[in-house]
Order: C-alpha cells, then sequence, then structure tokens
C-alpha cells in the first residue's frame, strides 16, 4: 500500500511540474487590430479613419454633376440626361502620401479655382487581444484657398478657410461600420452681419454595410448649426444656404481600383462647401449624382 501511495504521490508531481512548465511556455495574448473599418479614405464626401499605407501614395477623382431634376427645367431635364450631359461638372483631384505611420498628408485641387492642403493623423486604432480599444480616433485638418478673381478683395489671405474634423469610428462586426465626425470651420472674413460668423460648427454621421465581398452600401448625414439662414452677403442681400447633407452610396472593389458611386444633396466638390455653404435642398429634391475612383500605388518599400 505504501509503494502504491509512492507512485500516486510521484505520478502527480510529474503531472504538475509538466502543466506548470505548459502554462509558463503559453504564450500572452496578442494584440488584433482591426482592420477596414472603411474601404476607402473617404466614405462619400466625408473623410473616414483609414489611410493609405506607409510609403504608399493615392490618387483620388471624384465628380459631382448637377442636379438630377430642376423644378423649372422641364423637359430639358431629360435632355441633359438628369444632370450628367448639363455641361456642370464639379471635379476634385487629390494626391496623398502617407510617409510615417499613422500620418497622412495632401494636396487637392478642389474645383472653381480651389485649392486644399490636408493632414491626417490616427490617434487610435480599434484592437482586441492584450489591449482592448473600441474605437478609432483621427484627427483631419485641411486648409482652402480661393484663387478665382474677385475686384472687390484683392487680399488673397482672406480667402482662405481652415477645417478641423474628428472621426470617431467603430466596426461593430464584419459588415456593419459607424463613424461620427463633430466638424469646426473658419473662415478668414465674413460679410457684416448680425447672423454671420467666422466659425461654423456641424456634426456628421456615416455608415457602411458590407453586402458582398466586392460590394460595399454607404451613407453620409451632416447638420450645419450655425450659419445658413438670413446671412448678409458682400452686396447686402440676404442669403440662406441649406444645413442637411444626405448621401446614398455603392463602393465596387475590383481589387485594382475601388469605384464609389453616390447620389447626394450638393453639388460641390469641397468639403467646406458642402459642409458650410450648400445651395442645395432635400426638401426640393436637389439631388445630384457622383462618383468617385481611387487608385493607390508604392512609393517606398
Amino acid at each position: 500500500m505504501k509503494k502504491i501511495l509512492s507512485l500516486l504521490v510521484i505520478c502527480f508531481g510529474l503531472f504538475g511540474i509538466t502543466f506548470a512548465q505548459e502554462a509558463s511556455t503559453k504564450e500572452p495574448p496578442k494584440r488584433k487590430f482591426t482592420r477596414t473599418t472603411f474601404n476607402a479614405t473617404k466614405i462619400i464626401n466625408m473623410q473616414s479613419v483609414e489611410m493609405v499605407s506607409k510609403g504608399n501614395l493615392q490618387v483620388l477623382i471624384s465628380h459631382h454633376f448637377s442636379n438630377i431634376w430642376n423644378k423649372d427645367a422641364g423637359s430639358q431635364n431629360l435632355a441633359q440626361v438628369f444632370g450628367l450631359n448639363s455641361g456642370v461638372a464639379h471635379t476634385y483631384l487629390s494626391f496623398d502620401y502617407t510617409p510615417i505611420d499613422r500620418l497622412n498628408v495632401g494636396l487637392a485641387m478642389a474645383g472653381t479655382s480651389k485649392f486644399e492642403g490636408f493632414a491626417k493623423f490616427k490617434i487610435l486604432r480599434q484592437e482586441s487581444g492584450a489591449r482592448n480599444m473600441p474605437i478609432s480616433l483621427a484627427w483631419y485638418s485641411m486648409a482652402n484657398v480661393n484663387a478665382a478673381k474677385d475686384p472687390e478683395n484683392q487680399l488673397g489671405w482672406n480667402k482662405w478657410s481652415f477645417m478641423n474634423q474628428l472621426l470617431i469610428s467603430r466596426k461593430f462586426n464584419d459588415k456593419f461600420s459607424l463613424q461620427l465626425m463633430p466638424t469646426w470651420i473658419h473662415f478668414n472674413i465674413v460679410p457684416y452681419g448680425i447672423n454671420n460668423s467666422n466659425e461654423v460648427f456641424s456634426m456628421g454621421i456615416a455608415g457602411k454595410y458590407k453586402a458582398t465581398s466586392k460590394l460595399n452600401l454607404t451613407l453620409e448625414y451632416s447638420r450645419q448649426f450655425n450659419m445658413y439662414k438670413n446671412l448678409i452677403s458682400k452686396n447686402g442681400s440676404i442669403v440662406n444656404y441649406n444645413p442637411d447633407l444626405l448621401a446614398l452610396g455603392v463602393e465596387i472593389n475590383t481589387g485594382g481600383h475601388l469605384f464609389q458611386f453616390y447620389l447626394g444633396s450638393t453639388t460641390d466638390a469641397s468639403q467646406i462647401d458642402q459642409l458650410a455653404r450648400n445651395n442645395s435642398s432635400i426638401k426640393d429634391g436637389n439631388i445630384a449624382f457622383g462618383f468617385t475612383i481611387n487608385r493607390t500605388m508604392a512609393i517606398k518599400k
């Protein structure tokens, strides 16, 4: 009996040693970062938390056509093929590059003699595993200058405007992602008036739903909080803008390119004009067609 007890003690001791060795050699959980919260650097009109990888250059081309239907145009709407053949297309052409991790910089031609320079910095990345971070967070800043001739305003610096945007996103599962976009726009100069202000504030929300492996559905809505009603223009007339910005889109991934097609309540190319000086009204049916093509190429290994 003593021999049996001694044998059991030895067996349990060996088992304990083996278990302790396995426990000590077990690897700690790794950090698992969330990828493709959105499939492009722009959801439709708004920026996403995404940026191209380090050492990559992106070329982005967007076209915003005129409204599909104008209530006073009659049959001319058909002749213009619902805005596609109207002769009006605001083009946005940008080049952006990621020199280091989490930082992206770029330049753009934003339509109608406007130019932009921008930077995006990723503050947080959504992750699980060794560390849990429920959201991704990025900061986007942009400067816009209007180079069009203006006889009443010869000081070029007075044509500058600036936008700062916080991008807060979460990928809930493999199919659904959501993003919030509090935005602050500053105009260097505005005409005098009780409702005029150099600062414009808005809040946006955007989402993506993955329908298939190559097809995504996207949506954006933004609401302007101030400086859109009964404003005074430079010639003294009253100006009103539309505070609601809505867009619905489809993304098609072909492997080499990402095509984005959308319908939205704006014909402007620049995000500053879209969020602070939008002339299109959803109530009047001012919906326009647009598309964006993204192409990325490696500059540095």
